[in-house]
């Protein structure tokens, strides 16, 4: 397995104002974070929103990564990831494209085939079965490959029809493209196509919850990076493995914060501390922790939230690059 230099991101949901998320973006650049990004989700609070149990992103994707990207210079702009079944695919290829054209390649395409199924019933978009959501991820991706290296597309799938055209504005570079999911259909898919592969929960269930969570515990990731293995092949050595600390603590008691959370989730306090989705500890134990996972698994792209970015940070500058 080839090992990757480290990388850290930073996922932004609820800033509490303009400033707020022009300022939260500047900071992990400051920070030496080498993405920002945010997630993809547009309804607000509600009992839609609290039977998901997924927070509130204040936000639209499209127009906050094009803002981010303005007042930065270096780092990296993303989104973790895109639902392929909220936007027309022609439409978002040539928003993205737009993004970083404007921000000079900055760009990491986050692309997904969507989870919650409370938020497609809230905003009237039919809920495909899994494989159907999926086939529809896979020429998603063609295309925005087809609009990262410009010139003519012609992609002519079921889901996905865009030719007789050239694809403009071209970026400087091809952004990077980053699948994210936690089936193995979606992530051989992930393995077989993408620059970044994002190990989330498989959250088959349509909501947050325990099963979501249980399904990233240190074996069900292990295996989820053999199905990425299996869609790879000869290329897995060349691909970015990329996961969530959820779950980040900075903390002087690492043993009596694993021991009160791990209940919450239904874990054992063992369980939890190797949770791969889960950094607790002072900064050392963290660096320890993220190094021992790379060898485990290959992760070497860690992301964070925003709330926990400047706690964080001396890790960043401990391992980043290394």
């Amino acid at each position: 397995m080839r090992t990757h230099p480290f990388r850290f991101l930073v996922q932004s949901y609820a800033p509490s104002s303009p400033d707020d998320w022009r300022e939260q973006a500047r900071r992990a650049e400051a920070l030496g974070y080498a993405a920002f990004h945010l997630a993809d989700h547009y309804i607000g609070p509600g009992p839609t929103l609290s039977a998901t149990g997924h927070p509130v992103q204040v936000v639209a994707a499209i127009p906050a990564m094009a803002i981010a990207a303005e007042v930065t210079s270096t780092i990296r702009i993303g989104c973790r990831v895109l639902c392929v079944d909220y936007h027309h695919p022609v439409v978002l290829a040539k928003e993205l494209a737009t993004i970083g054209w404007f921000a000079g390649g900055r760009l990491d395409i986050g692309l997904g085939a969507g989870w919650l199924a409370g938020e497609y019933e809230a905003i009237g978009i039919p809920f495909d079965a899994a494989g159907t959501r999926i086939d529809r991820l896979a020429e998603t991706i063609t295309l925005m490959r087809a609009f990262g290296a410009g010139g003519p597309v012609d992609v002519q799938g079921k889901h996905v029809h865009a030719t007789g055209f050239e694809a403009i504005p071209v970026p400087p570079e091809a952004p990077r493209i980053m699948v994210g999911g936690g089936s193995r259909r979606v992530l051989c898919l992930a393995g077989e196509t993408a620059d970044i592969v994002s190990i989330n929960f498989d959250n088959r269930s349509g909501r947050i919850g325990p099963e979501g969570l249980a399904s990233g515990t240190a074996e069900a990731t292990a295996e989820k990076i053999a199905w990425v293995r299996e869609g790879a092949r000869d290329r897995f050595d060349g691909l970015e493995i990329e996961i969530a600390a959820y779950f980040t603590i900075v903390t002087d008691d690492r043993a009596a914060t694993v021991d009160a959370m791990a209940p919450m989730f239904g874990l054992t306090p063992a369980q939890f501390a190797e949770h791969p989705h889960a950094l607790v500890g002072t900064i050392d134990q963290i660096v320890d922790t993220l190094v021992e996972r790379r060898a485990r698994y290959g992760i070497s792209t860690v992301t964070v939230g925003a709330d926990v970015m400047d706690v964080f940070a001396p890790a960043v500058a401990r391992l980043a690059g290394t």
